[in-house]
């Protein structure tokens, strides 16, 4: 079977109750930051979850930690894939992220898989897709569309914890 995903883990992620005070957790107790923080209200386009339309919004912070990016979400929306694994108003690992080159392609071999697309969409022309893989990894599995300025965001975020200082630890 054709495996259009790349597989190379990029960033691991947790579901928190409140992305700001869990940023500074992540600052003071381990030393990760700076955090760059962006809210996505309406935000998103073509957005599903199990199939169905449905609203998708949250707070999400990004930080990078030596060769893996941290992503601490704050859902806003009670009907999604966060939801699916960590209860509101608890914290817990969601999802590890990989590059796609072909979400339908992806979305298609996940399901014959048994690994349902939990949530799907896309903002401006970048798609994700989270899939269902709790029984195989423990969490689901987010693809997202490998696109250049999405690489230049995430590359910009992982230089400024190269030298970081501790000042500055949450950004907009």
């Amino acid at each position: 079977m054709q495996k259009p995903t790349d597989r190379t883990i990029f960033q691991n992620a947790w579901v928190v109750p409140d992305v700001e005070s869990a940023c500074m957790q992540w600052v003071n107790e381990l030393g990760v930051g700076p955090f760059f923080i962006t809210e996505y209200r309406d935000a998103f386009s073509d957005t599903t979850y199990r199939g169905e339309p449905a609203k998708l919004d949250m707070i999400v912070a990004l930080a990078q930690a030596g060769q893996v990016q941290i992503e601490l979400i704050q859902p806003l929306v009670e009907t999604c894939a966060y939801r699916d694994s960590v209860p509101a108003g608890r914290v817990g690992f969601h999802h590890m992220c990989v590059w796609t080159h072909d979400i339908d392609a992806d979305s298609a071999y996940f399901d014959a898989l048994g690994y349902p697309t939990a949530n799907r969409g896309r903002v401006g022309e970048v798609g994700f897709a989270y899939f269902d893989t709790r029984p195989l990894l423990g969490c689901m599995l987010e693809v997202v569309s490998h696109d250049a300025s999405v690489v230049e965001r995430f590359a910009d975020i992982a230089a400024a914890a190269v030298a970081w200082d501790g000042a500055d630890p949450i950004r907009s």
